[in-house]
């Protein structure tokens, strides 16, 4: 093991709460298996921070495969750590990335908060650096693993947020639209929210064109900011 690995690790299990852990299990229904450690997210952050300065002069390779190793631990902080330092690496970033991100998704994600922590940032920011990858994205709405699906959209969050990339963040919508996992229905439905802020009439046309084939619970997130009368009229049935 990486000496800054067992550091943090020795850090990260001094301060473990049992209680707070076995409380934050509950977020996760999903996966019975969840590992965590119970500690609040801005105090794994600043652990991250703290540490990630003592490697300010390791090259971002260096950082993926220590990032790699986190990921491997599959528990909830060890994974959080890995997302901040691989985000650190942003203006870093190369096309070549996209082979390490997309090996994360496919290998290790295995929960919502590891999906959209990794995707809403690290990803989501390649992608705005290197559009191209947009269509690696609908690869991935392809998958069997609902987490790969689930980040096709999510990755697409804060773009959504800044109204970019709008057709293809509809391509993805219409690609995962009938999907039966409901993780893949709120991750593409909170995509449209996003989207909403910048295109409320285009999200609201959108759902109300495909009302009939879209469940209900993507179909719900995906209005919640919209105007009340829109709100009404989509959840309306034919």
């Amino acid at each position: 093991m990486n000496p800054i690995i067992e550091k943090i690790r020795q850090e990260l299990k001094s301060i473990a709460d049992p209680v707070a852990a076995e409380s934050s299990k509950r977020f996760f229904k999903e996966d019975q298996l969840i590992k965590v450690y119970g500690i609040k997210t801005p105090i794994v952050i600043k652990i991250a921070k703290e540490h990630l300065k003592k490697l300010s002069n390791e090259p971002k390779g260096t950082i993926y495969s220590l990032c790699e190793e986190l990921w491997k631990s599959g528990i909830i902080e060890e994974i959080c750590i890995a997302c901040e330092w691989a985000y650190a690496q942003r203006k870093l970033f190369s096309e070549d990335d996209f082979a390490v991100f997309d090996r994360w998704v496919k290998n290790y994600v295995t929960n919502w908060a590891a999906c959209d922590t990794l995707c809403n940032h690290t990803i989501g920011t390649f992608v705005e650096m290197y559009p191209s990858y947009l269509n690696e994205l609908k690869k991935w709405t392809k998958s069997d693993n609902r987490w790969v699906k689930r980040a096709a959209a999510v990755t697409l969050i804060i773009p959504g947020k800044k109204g970019i990339f709008a057709d293809d963040i509809f391509d993805i919508a219409t690609l995962l639209m009938t999907d039966t996992d409901d993780m893949v229905q709120k991750g593409y439905g909170w995509l449209l929210k996003a989207t909403s802020g910048t295109y409320p009439q285009r999200v609201f046309d959108f759902v109300n064109s495909h009302k009939a084939t879209m469940p209900r619970t993507a179909l719900r997130y995906a209005i919640e900011k919209l105007p009340a009368e829109m709100k009404r009229e989509a959840m309306q049935k034919d």
